[in-house]
């Protein structure tokens, strides 16, 4: 285990954009999307909602990625793996993420499709969404997710008179999602944005506003302030394994790479026997968590 200086980093945006229909949430991503490359090419969209991304073409020459039922977690994260493999990428906008949760094929569908226990069949199930979200953090490229609310109405008085008003509520995706997001911004129906939690700073607590490519363009300031990540290559990660005197050090090199983890874990109990044969230490590695 090791302590460190706190540093900060260029960082990568995973913001999510929370909204009923109609609010303007693909609108919105796509303008933050350029704001954050000022160049349309730079920007995929994975659309899950039937084609509609096209009816917003005259914007630019953005790529689309169309991904239709059964909406399973794995091929929402076989569509981000696509995307990033064009090297002139720099965001994906997912929209949206709610068929994950709630779609054809998406979680809840999932789990209501299995048999036996309920709260066991949960235990099946929540590692494939936890897989989902952590390829959403780990992506090399910035992440724009848009989220459906669960729509309301509420009287609303207007000129003396009570009108009927229709307002989002609670974001359709499995509760805790936007805790693990940077940046997480309300649309209403007269697209005006609020966030919601943010740790950017650049928002929160601040008056409602239209997002416009400016938006984007402030994030991008944001995620670029500190210093350069270094970009760790497989090599240097088996170099650390070869390296490492104890199971524990393992553990660290589990935990501080979780993103290879399915590369790297082979190599470490390898690593872990040699250690173990050496000293005839009985430890393990692989189940603890990363």
């Amino acid at each position: 285990m090791e302590i460190r200086q706190a540093e900060r980093k260029k960082a990568k945006i995973r913001l999510g954009l929370q909204g009923p229909s109609g609010s303007g949430k693909t609108f919105s991503a796509l303008l933050m999307a350029y704001g954050m490359t000022n160049d349309w090419n730079k920007i995929v969209l994975i659309d899950t909602e039937n084609g509609s991304a096209d009816l917003y073409a005259h914007l630019g020459n953005f790529r689309v990625l169309n991904l239709g039922i059964p909406f399973l977690p794995e091929r929402y994260i076989e569509a981000i793996q696509t995307c990033e493999k064009l090297p002139d990428v720099e965001v994906i906008v997912i929209d949206s993420i709610s068929h994950e949760w709630e779609g054809s094929g998406g979680i809840l569908d999932i789990h209501g499709n299995m048999t036996g226990n309920s709260f066991t069949n949960w235990g099946k199930v929540t590692p494939r969404h936890n897989a989902f979200v952590q390829k959403i953090l780990q992506s090399r490229c910035h992440i724009i997710a848009t989220i459906r609310s669960k729509q309301d109405y509420v009287l609303s008085e207007k000129n003396g008179k009570y009108v009927p008003e229709k307002v989002g509520l609670k974001g359709v995706t499995r509760e805790g999602v936007d805790y693990e997001l940077t940046l997480v911004m309300e649309l209403d129906l007269k697209h005006n944005a609020t966030a919601t939690k943010d740790r950017t700073g650049l928002f929160m607590g601040k008056p409602e506003f239209v997002i416009t490519p400016n938006t984007g363009k402030r994030i991008l300031d944001w995620c670029n302030q500190g210093t350069e990540v270094k970009s760790v290559t497989i090599a240097d990660i088996q170099a650390e394994i070869g390296a490492a005197q104890d199971v524990e050090a393992l553990r660290d090199i589990l935990r501080k790479y979780p993103q290879h983890r399915t590369e790297i874990e082979s190599l470490c109990i390898a690593r872990k026997n040699a250690l173990v044969s050496k000293q005839d230490i009985p430890q393990t590695v692989n189940q603890e968590e990363g």
